[in-house]
């Protein structure tokens, strides 16, 4: 079901995959916590996004309010991953569940939730 990429390739996906998901956490984790909060994970969120936020912030609009801009951030990280890196590597978008990361993690899942014995 994997396509043989290089190795490299599945090195950068998972790197990029990280980010993008760790953006997004943030946003998701800030729904419930401040940004300024003692929690360990919402330090370690904004610790290692902040930077990231930061590089970013010359082609971020002023209307985005604050606690969206890591979505906005996140956004590019997706649109390299779906559409940059598959038209690097000569393919056309690759589609849903595509991605290795997220192949991987989908996978399994369904392996653990079928090998459950009702």
């Amino acid at each position: 079901m994997s396509a043989n990429f290089h190795p490299l390739v599945y090195i950068i996906d998972y790197i990029l995959g990280v980010i993008m998901w760790t953006l997004i956490g943030r946003v998701a984790m800030n729904i419930f916590q401040r940004e300024d909060s003692q929690f360990f994970f919402m330090k370690v969120f904004v610790k290692f996004t902040n930077p990231l936020i930061t590089v970013f912030k010359p082609i971020t609009p002023s209307f985005i309010i604050g606690p969206l801009i890591p979505l906005y951030v996140a956004w590019f990280f997706f649109m390299i991953r779906f559409y940059l890196m598959p038209w690097i590597l000569g393919y056309s978008v690759m589609g849903m569940l595509s991605f290795p990361l997220e192949s991987e993690i989908s996978r399994q899942i369904y392996q653990f939730f079928n090998s459950i014995k009702f």
